[in-house]
């Protein structure tokens, strides 16, 4: 990785400019790369911060990362089986059940930061398209009607012009791109200080699940996460400073009744404030925000860096048709569209979530706990507790999709699950491998492409559309479309034999339809695309070859 290139190889223009390097702005760099739009990411620091920070990632955030390309091996993670609710007045009163798997990933892990921010920098730095250089700090830009002219200086203090078609804040929470662009949080915050202590060493002594110690006086989270390392998290109490609370012998009294202060090892201590904040809009003309600079969520629910994760996902393939000059510029209005609403709704409940498990009285904690330890008594509440049905969905209100219809199963605007599948060669493999990088038009059970003329298949291509078929398991392939044969059964029973469903390359369900109606759907498609602008205007010329990975 180029990440010390000197200033005289700063590229003076580039398709996408992305200003912070860490895990949001990495894995939006490796989905560029992979899409092979022409990137550069800039950063002040030049390594990665070699301190956890983030700590928990859901089923949703390693299929994102998989389709950033991440072998399942690319960084350590812990499973997670279970969340416990303890409270030392009523004891355990609430569970959730993390075990198992949804879309071929665990629903929920630990990890530790550094090994993930590496992984994604390493992907990204294959792609001959993309560029990472760090000691650059954004100070101006200017959006003119055909791109961003950003004013960044270097560690000498020599300024530095780039343009790029759009930018990209991924610059953390304290983003100079949203204070730029006029979107710096209002309103309350929901604010909290807690002392973070992470610990090392602790191989066979840490926990094996995630808890939290509801205790009114003091509560605690308290995780284990790979390395042999645990994290414990202590609210600050009213009139506690951060240089008493970081001193070494507080934590070994806090830490004492789980482990022997002698025997401590601290990796990392820190008193962080939490927030919860969101922007009014993620975008502005050519210029994004995604991650923390967007939203700023408590950790209750381990959803903040999943949240930059969705992200990116959703505004990178969007970039990339465009620049292809496949899409309307307009359809990146669908960014905000889409991602602003739910990015809130997890916020909302990691708010309801730190009120539930962290009251502020005995009294309250004896209510509130007690009224979840009630709930749970019954199979319908307690599912929707233990089996995380309270967990906003990622599915779309309004955006770049067809309207969802009641009554089917596969939603327009929700994700298409993902499942184990044997492909023509016999190898065994994930469905989104198979989906690849495109637009993808699935036949359950038919060949989409027995249902075009050559013009629709020419109409559907010249989208950056892809085809896939789907059949039983044991099944002879048949037809032109690629095959996979759904090894477990979960892909088609989603609908009718003969559907065709149209997947985004974000995996969300952009339309589906009978096999008889295969045109229509092309069209229909093609004109989501094609947005207010039907000329595709806004092209980019800097693509012009699929993307390459470096020697």
């Amino acid at each position: 990785m180029n990440n010390k290139t000197p200033a005289d190889l700063l590229p003076e223009t580039t398709d996408v400019l992305i200003i912070g390097n860490g895990p949001a702005g990495a894995t939006l760099a490796a989905l560029l790369g992979r899409y092979g739009v022409k990137t550069l990411v800039l950063d002040k620091a030049h390594e990665v911060l070699l301190m956890p920070r983030a700590i928990a990632l859901d089923n949703e955030a390693l299929r994102i990362l998989q389709l950033a390309g991440l072998a399942e091996d690319a960084f350590e993670k812990k499973v997670i089986a279970q969340v416990r609710m303890h409270s030392p007045l009523l004891g355990q009163f609430g569970r959730a059940n993390t075990a198992g798997c949804i879309d071929g990933h665990p629903k929920l892990v630990t990890f530790y930061q550094p090994d993930l921010e590496h992984a994604v920098r390493d992907k990204a730095a294959q792609f001959d398209s993309v560029s990472s250089l760090g000691g650059y700090e954004l100070e101006h830009m200017d959006q003119q009607t055909d791109g961003v002219i950003a004013s960044v200086r270097d560690q000498q203090g020599q300024v530095h012009l780039v343009r790029a078609r759009y930018l990209v804040g991924a610059d953390g929470a304290s983003s100079r791109v949203r204070s730029l662009i006029g979107q710096d949080f209002e309103g309350q915050t929901y604010a909290e200080d807690w002392l973070i202590v992470d610990a090392s060493d602790r191989h066979a002594k840490a926990i094996d699940h995630v808890e939290f110690i509801c205790d009114p006086s003091r509560p605690v989270p308290h995780m284990p996460a790979p390395g042999g390392r645990e994290r414990w998290e202590f609210m600050l109490q009213p009139g506690e400073t951060r240089e008493e609370m970081e001193d070494p012998e507080n934590i070994a009294r806090l830490i004492s009744p789980w482990v022997d202060p002698r025997e401590l090892k601290i990796e990392r201590k820190a008193v962080y404030r939490f927030h919860a904040r969101c922007c009014n809009r993620f975008s502005k003309g050519r210029v994004f925000l995604v991650g923390d600079a967007a939203h700023i969520t408590p950790p209750f629910v381990g959803q903040g860096l999943v949240a930059g994760l969705r992200d990116v996902a959703n505004l990178a393939w969007k970039l990339a048709w465009v620049l292809r000059g496949q899409a309307s510029a307009s359809v990146l209005d669908t960014y905000d569209q889409e991602r602003r609403p739910h990015a809130r709704a997890m916020i909302d409940m990691a708010k309801l979530m730190g009120r539930l498990v962290m009251p502020r009285s005995r009294l309250a904690a004896v209510l509130t706990h007690g009224l979840m330890r009630l709930l749970g008594l019954t199979p319908a509440t307690r599912k929707y507790f233990e089996d995380l049905e309270i967990k906003p969905k990622n599915r779309f209100r309004q955006g770049l999709f067809k309207p969802h219809r009641r009554g089917d199963r596969l939603v327009r605007g929700g994700l298409f699950p993902q499942a184990w599948v044997r492909n023509a060669l016999g190898g065994i493999q994930l469905s989104d491998v198979a989906l690849g990088d495109s637009l993808t038009l699935v036949g359950l059970g038919t060949d989409p492409l027995a249902h075009l003329s050559p013009a629709q298949v020419a109409a559907w291509k010249s989208i950056g559309g892809g085809f896939l078929q789907v059949l039983p398991c044991g099944q002879h392939p048949a037809g032109n479309a690629p095959t996979v044969e759904d090894l477990n059964h979960h892909l088609l029973p989603l609908a009718a034999t003969g559907t065709l469903v149209a997947v985004r390359p974000d995996r969300h369900i952009m339309d589906h339809a009978p096999a008889a109606d295969a045109g229509q759907l092309v069209e229909a498609c093609r004109v989501l695309l094609a947005g207010n602008d039907c000329n595709g205007r806004d092209v980019s010329v800097t693509i012009g070859e699929p993307p390459r990975l470096r020697a």
